[in-house]
């Protein structure tokens, strides 16, 4: 079997015999060939436009655009103010990356003012305070009790306090009791009387107010994402190669693995950063493959360590990101010797991403997009194979609304971004095929697609 060390610094070396058990070897030939994406690479789609970006993240500067387009929205609406209880609503109007956990991390965007007002534990205070930061409460932790502070040498036992309560009368200290405030979820009827009793009046639910920004991809989020998809577009490249170079003697496991090193010190080697908070942020490289009957099945629940052999089918897919921009990109390979039905599963597929393609435009309703495709599906007989909608909108949470789906009567707009997987599983046989990509409404005429892997037989009709 290949040596990961060898294997993920370039994709060249054999791993050391652990005893009897290593079921593949390579000849020394094969063992000094190096393996670096260029030969797949030659096949990428020409350049369309946009340029990748030279960031590495989306600047404070574009946070707090973003914040005062929402408080424009706010005004209008007759709020005075929204608290941010969700992790990606504040990534996105704060530009503040952090972790969640059970602990709470809220902030309350004033209508009328510059800054955040910040609800915050003692173990962020660091990262809050070293970034967009003039206001705020600091607790200790979860759960917690009124006055400790052990990092401030106060250690004391005591009632658990209630933190939602005691938010409330941070807001209510600094002016904002009776005053009509709206918050980005629906509160549950306990939370919102909790709301009533501090503050005189509940808080409206204006989840659509933030979530309709972050539906609709801003240029300077679509030049970051073309530059992750770009870094993506290698580690297809390299992947592809590997199994092209080093065929029968790989399991899905290692294909996977290389790929995802191959891609990490890609980007890392690129990125500026030096271990301090806010840079290096929303990063992420994830990289998967499956070989053979797991490819037969959306979501398959099994470990991927299966041998790559030849008449099967192979999907690699992932997910990269940069400064949370980025995506979903797979691409699904039939090995020979193909059977006539492996190829019409994989085509049936890519021809239904070449429609989602040219119908999700400006003005489309999702529901429109998703009935053509399913109606191509069952009109070359693939019914048995349809597992799911066509695809899923993108963000940097991943799964995003609106959808390609035959009940979303959403209205495509410019800069939403979507998935790109009208998959076909026969579980029966083993083999399924299911793209992926990040497909972009434009203003005018078919989506932009975001990697520039072909769609081509000549790319996933491969022979080891």
């Amino acid at each position: 079997m290949l040596s990961r060390r060898n294997i993920l610094a370039g994709g060249t070396g054999l791993l050391a015999a652990a005893g009897a058990a290593q079921p593949f070897a390579l000849s020394a030939q094969e063992r000094g060939a190096s393996v670096d994406g260029s030969r797949s690479a030659s096949l990428f789609l020409p350049d369309d436009g946009p340029a990748p970006a030279t960031i590495d993240r989306l600047p404070l500067d574009w946070s707090k655009e973003r914040t005062r387009t929402l408080q424009a929205q706010l005004e209008r609406a007759g709020y005075d103010g929204i608290l941010l209880t969700n992790q990606w609503n504040i990534i996105y109007f704060t530009g503040l990356w952090h972790t969640t956990t059970e602990r709470m991390i809220h902030c309350f965007i004033p209508t009328q003012g510059s800054s955040p007002i910040w609800f915050y534990p003692a173990l962020d205070r660091d990262l809050i305070r070293s970034w967009w930061f003039e206001d705020g409460d600091m607790y200790f932790d979860w759960l917690d009790v009124a006055g400790a502070m052990p990092n401030e040498g106060i250690v004391k036992k005591g009632p658990t306090r209630d933190l939602w309560v005691w938010l409330m009368e941070g807001l209510k200290r600094r002016g904002f009791a009776g005053r009509p405030l709206a918050v980005d979820k629906e509160l549950v009827p306990t939370a919102q009387k909790k709301v009533v009793d501090v503050l005189g009046s509940p808080m409206a639910a204006a989840d659509d107010l933030c979530l309709a920004m972050r539906m609709r991809k801003t240029p300077l989020e679509i030049a970051l994402t073309r530059r992750a998809y770009s870094y993506f577009d290698r580690i297809h490249a390299f992947a592809r190669d590997l199994i092209l170079t080093h065929g029968t003697d790989l399991v899905d496991y290692e294909v996977a693995h290389a790929a995802e090193k191959f891609g990490t010190d890609l980007i890392m080697n690129d990125l500026n950063f030096d271990g301090k908070p806010h840079s290096a942020v929303g990063v992420s490289v994830g990289v998967k493959c499956r070989a053979g009957q797991p490819t037969g099945y959306p979501h398959p629940n099994q470990f991927y360590y299966n041998k790559v052999e030849r008449g099967q089918a192979l999907q690699v897919s992932g997910v990269v990101r940069i400064g949370g921009c980025g995506g979903e990109c797979y691409r699904p390979y039939m090995i020979g010797p193909r059977t006539a039905h492996m190829e019409k599963i994989w085509t049936g597929a890519r021809d239904a991403c070449l429609m989602q393609k040219d119908l999700s435009r400006k003005g489309t309703e999702c529901a429109d997009v998703a009935y053509a495709i399913h109606e191509l599906q069952v009109g070359r007989g693939l019914q048995d194979y349809i597992y799911h909608r066509p695809a899923h909108g993108e963000g940097m949470e991943g799964h995003q609304p609106p959808y390609l789906a035959l009940g979303d009567h959403t209205i495509l707009d410019t800069g939403m971004m979507f998935s790109v997987e009208p998959g076909l599983f026969d579980p029966q046989t083993g083999v399924g095929a299911n793209f992926s990509d990040g497909f972009i409404v434009q203003d005018e005429g078919p989506s932009l697609q975001m990697s520039r892997l072909p769609w081509s037989e000549e790319w996933a009709f491969i022979d080891i």
